[in-house]
């Protein structure tokens, strides 16, 4: 139990943050092209509690990377929908990879300014936290941005990618999408795509973030998913 509140104290805020200001990003951009739904529906807000799924949270939690509830878009009140659906999708993953550099430099001024200041001083301990807390934040975020720019509605990069098809071909994608979440939990649990496809770009672009501080990242994302 002690373990379980431990990891919920240091992923619980980053996780919670990744996914609302993705879900927000996306229906921010949908209003300034045109579709008011999310705005009208008070979603645009950074408040978790309009934006949590319960089940998503818990995935983060125990799985490392979760969801929240997607905001509503109606693209045909996009001014130009099939070129503005490329600018609503991507708007999530990017706002993830920007959250991502915010908490690598935070990351990497607090090991390389404060720690030698404090060290062996009791800030110690209150400093070690947030140290974690960003580290899971780089994690996660840039999780969440790769994860979703796989090119398989009703991802994002799915929708980017319909976005920029040819009309023929991106009707032919978007008949996946009722089917797309069955053929990503398949591809998730039940085969080597995290392993093969989604880890080595996460490792690149940790390694190109934090830097020499990514070492910590990887121990402390261990740590947490740790049984």
């Amino acid at each position: 139990m002690e373990n379980f509140l431990f990891k919920l104290s240091i992923m619980l805020v980053p996780g919670l943050f990744a996914i609302t200001c993705h879900e927000v990003s996306h229906g921010y951009i949908a209003w300034r092209y045109g579709d008011p739904t999310a705005r009208m529906l008070g979603r645009l807000t950074l408040n978790p509690l309009k934006h949590i799924d319960i089940i998503g949270t818990l995935m983060i939690i125990f799985v490392g990377i979760g969801w929240a509830k997607p905001v509503p878009v109606v693209f045909e009140n996009l001014r130009n929908p099939k070129r503005d659906m490329i600018w609503v999708a991507a708007a999530g993953p990017m706002t993830n990879m920007l959250l991502a550099l915010v908490s690598a430099m935070l990351l990497r001024g607090l090991v390389a300014f404060v720690n030698p200041v404090i060290s062996g001083s009791t800030m110690t301990m209150a400093v070690e936290p947030v140290e974690w807390m960003l580290a899971f934040s780089v994690y996660i975020n840039l999780l969440l941005a790769i994860f979703n720019l796989i090119p398989l509605p009703p991802l994002d990069g799915g929708r980017v990618l319909t976005g920029l098809l040819p009309y023929r071909q991106a009707a032919a994608l978007a008949r996946i999408e009722p089917y797309g979440m069955v053929i990503i939990i398949v591809l998730v649990f039940f085969t080597n795509i995290f392993s093969y496809v989604i880890l080595p770009f996460l490792n690149i672009a940790i390694n190109l973030l934090a830097g020499p501080q990514s070492y910590l990242v990887m121990e402390v994302t261990q740590r947490l998913m740790m049984r």
